[in-house]
């Protein structure tokens, strides 16, 4: 795992590029009915998150910038490797690149 930054305020850090910024879901840490989970199963990430801010986009060869297939407020599917972990006060977010969120939850 790549290492972890720390900063202040998550409005101090705009990703750059194709690059986009996630916080994951935290896994429950008990059921609905009030039975608490064990930490082996709630210190697995889950691989769904919210887009907080998103890079402008990548220039192709030509200079024409693609903007990111999402935006701040996307439910995402993220892939259970990679990202750089960034810590915010106690908040953890990820940054990926555009094309390894593997898709966009709708609702």
């Amino acid at each position: 795992m790549a290492a972890q930054a720390t900063f202040k305020s998550i409005k101090s850090l705009v990703p750059l590029l194709d690059r986009v910024l996630v916080q994951r879901f935290k896994p429950e840490t008990k059921t609905a009915t009030g039975i608490f989970l064990p930490s082996s199963v709630t210190n697995s990430p889950l691989n769904e998150g919210t887009v907080i801010a998103t890079g402008p986009g990548a220039p192709t060869k030509e200079g024409k910038v693609v903007p990111c297939n999402v935006k701040a407020g996307d439910r995402v599917l993220l892939p259970s490797w990679g990202g750089n972990a960034i810590k915010v006060g106690e908040e953890e977010y990820y940054l990926f690149k555009d094309n390894e969120i593997l898709a966009k939850i709708q609702e």
